[in-house]
């Protein structure tokens, strides 16, 4: 938060003011917006829960001033991770938000997610001109992912997902509030051993396009998200999809 991904330029305009960013790790383009690389203060916490609180000032680098909260829970069988922002930046400015959680990967691991568009990666990982689904990025009935570099912007996603790796017999659901129907499919290679299946609320660079996403949100309403992921074994097929 306040926005995930990539914005090309390092800055938008939006309401007839430029805003210029800065970036802020190695990439060219500013990345993730604030919350990932900043330390955040325990707001409060029990057996089960912990809440986490960050307040972010506007500043020459970014004109974002906000207050956000994430809350951890864990269950028998599941983590629900939880973010709100606040803006407060006295003016309206257009947030979002998202997750990026890492997960194993093995060769017969499978995705069942569905989607209605996607995005070609374009150079500086930015997304290019929406596309129909290409056969194997088609995770409707569930695939398993193909062996190249994937880094691709999904929307019209449901809300709903699920992940199995047949080898241990484990599975896991994924769940997201509606305020998610975006997510980006990250996976470098079929050797790595990982991917991220990352729900947001926008696609990347939606600065630059009218549709992306991004909430328009005055100064001291809130947006948030919610994702609920529960792990199952038995690797039973994807219920319900």
């Amino acid at each position: 938060m306040p926005f995930g991904n990539r914005i090309e330029h390092n800055g938008f305009r939006f309401e007839g003011r430029d805003h210029p960013l800065s970036p802020n790790t190695a990439d060219p383009l500013v990345l993730h917006g604030d919350g990932w690389l900043r330390p955040w203060a325990i707001l409060r916490q029990d057996r089960h829960s912990i809440v986490f609180q960050y307040r972010q000032d506007a500043s020459d680098a970014s004109p974002f001033a906000y207050e956000a909260t994430e809350t951890i829970a864990i269950g028998d069988d599941s983590l629900i991770l939880s973010l709100n922002v606040v803006n407060r930046a006295g003016r309206t400015l257009p947030y979002g938000l998202g997750f990026h959680p890492y997960f194993p990967r093995t060769p017969k691991t499978r995705l069942f997610a569905r989607a209605k568009r996607y995005w070609p990666e374009r150079e500086n990982h930015l997304p290019g001109t929406t596309a129909p689904l290409p056969e194997d990025l088609n995770f409707s009935e569930g695939a398993t992912l193909p062996e190249r570099w994937l880094n691709n912007a999904f929307d019209g996603w449901d809300g709903t997902s699920r992940i199995e790796w047949p080898e241990t017999g484990l599975s896991v659901s994924i769940d997201a509030s509606s305020a998610l129907d975006h997510f980006v499919l990250y996976a470098p290679s079929a050797t790595d051993g990982f991917f991220c299946f990352e729900p947001m609320s926008h696609r990347p660079n939606a600065h630059h396009a009218p549709d992306g996403g991004l909430v328009s949100l005055p100064s001291g309403e809130t947006l948030a998200g919610t994702i609920a992921l529960r792990c199952q074994a038995g690797g039973d097929r994807m219920a319900g999809l």
